[in-house]
């Protein structure tokens, strides 16, 4: 059994408050979650309403497979965002 995990941090300049980020990360969010069935949260910087970290897992039996999972959530979130991708970190265990 292959486990993926990644977080991802985004950056959105324009956002004034944290009920703006709020309205952001939940779309976000739940649009992930349905395409691709994957455990997500927001795990870090819930305090900072410019910066928005999301972490999400997903379960495979084959290493390349739960690499290209995570490759198309990445690209999948960057795209139903306007937020600017800045960090990723993955991790296949």
């Amino acid at each position: 059994m292959m486990i993926g995990t990644c977080v991802a941090t985004f950056r959105a300049e324009w956002v004034t408050s944290l009920k703006e980020k709020r309205m952001i990360r939940r779309s976000l969010m739940e649009k992930t979650r349905n395409k691709f069935n994957v455990s997500i949260a927001e795990v870090d910087t819930q305090d900072d309403h410019k910066l928005l970290t999301i972490g999400f897992a997903c379960v495979s039996n084959e290493n390349r497979h739960v690499d290209r999972m995570v490759r198309q959530i990445l690209d999948f979130m960057e795209t139903h965002t306007q937020a600017e991708l800045i960090d990723v970190q993955i991790e296949v265990l």
